[in-house]
């Protein structure tokens, strides 16, 4: 019997062996793969933040008053398009969200009749007719800047208004920082994209971010006055991220939207009546 429980102790330590053994492997593959995950977001997260739709060199742009423009840029050409009026009281220099491109986002051009200011809006690198691609955050701040460099010298005298929205805002905000125009408006902005990616992304550290895109940093530094809209039902950006930028930029003021979500924000005749109003205060 004592033989017999010895072997029966001697099975059981084998087992248990096994097991820790087991359980280290699964860890260890676990880990492999995790730091696999992190390889991949830190070496292709621009195919996570930016979804481009591309457009054929020869597509053309059916808009009276519209004229289309190509800004050299390092290792690229941008698109953009402009509004043009006979006599207008400014320019707004508009920065998209992160899909699409110029044929869908250049839209509402009534609005920016009735409000009497020309209206300026790019394609990032990719986008629509855009070459290149987009490789770094300095990059992308350093072709805003250039396209603005192009267009403000235009309207010297005049109003300048940075329009920034979803993902533009951080980069309206970056470049509103650098240039003080006399409006700033940011619709469905982000304090910062390490915020948005920590509260969607939790098991992700954000020093793996290459493009923390610092919006409520950049904000702080605006001396001229700051819209923020912003729709109570966003669940892609949440509205705590507006009330975080109108805590720390002192000229700011933010129109809160119950009804609207991220992507319907413009439908509502509360966000346009606000954007005439604040256009034409200037």
């Amino acid at each position: 019997m004592v033989g017999l429980s010895m072997a029966n102790v001697r099975v059981a330590a084998d087992i248990g062996a096994l097991w820790r053994r087991a359980l280290a492997l699964v860890a260890a593959l676990a880990g492999s793969s995790y730091l696999a995950a992190l390889a991949w977001v830190y070496c292709y997260q621009e195919t996570l933040i930016f979804q481009p739709d591309p457009l054929p060199a020869t597509y053309r742009f059916a808009l009276a008053d519209v004229h289309e423009v190509d800004i050299p840029v390092a290792g690229a050409t941008l698109s953009a398009l402009h509004l043009q009026l006979p006599n207008p009281r400014g320019v707004v220099f508009y920065l998209h969200g992160n899909n699409g491109n110029l044929a869908t986002w250049f839209s509402n051009v009534e609005f920016y009749r009735e409000a009497n200011y020309d209206l300026f809006m790019l394609d990032y690198r990719g986008y629509g007719k855009s070459s290149g691609r987009i490789e770094s955050e300095a990059q992308l701040r350093a072709d805003v800047l250039a396209a603005w460099r192009f267009v403000a010298p235009q309207y010297a005298g005049k109003r300048k208004v940075i329009f920034g929205r979803s993902l533009g805002t951080g980069l309206a905000a970056g470049l509103a920082a650098a240039v003080q125009p006399d409006l700033t408006i940011l619709v469905s902005p982000y304090c910062s994209m390490a915020q948005l990616m920590h509260s969607n992304y939790p098991l992700l550290p954000t020093w793996l971010l290459r493009y923390p895109l610092a919006t409520c940093q950049d904000a702080s530094l605006l001396h001229g006055p700051l819209l923020l809209v912003h729709g109570e039902q966003d669940r892609l950006i949440p509205v705590t991220h507006s009330e975080r930028l109108l805590s720390v930029a002192s000229q700011a003021r933010l129109l809160r939207l119950p009804a609207a979500a991220h992507a319907d924000v413009h439908r509502f005749s509360a966000y346009t009546e606000e954007l005439l109003g604040a256009l034409q205060a200037l």
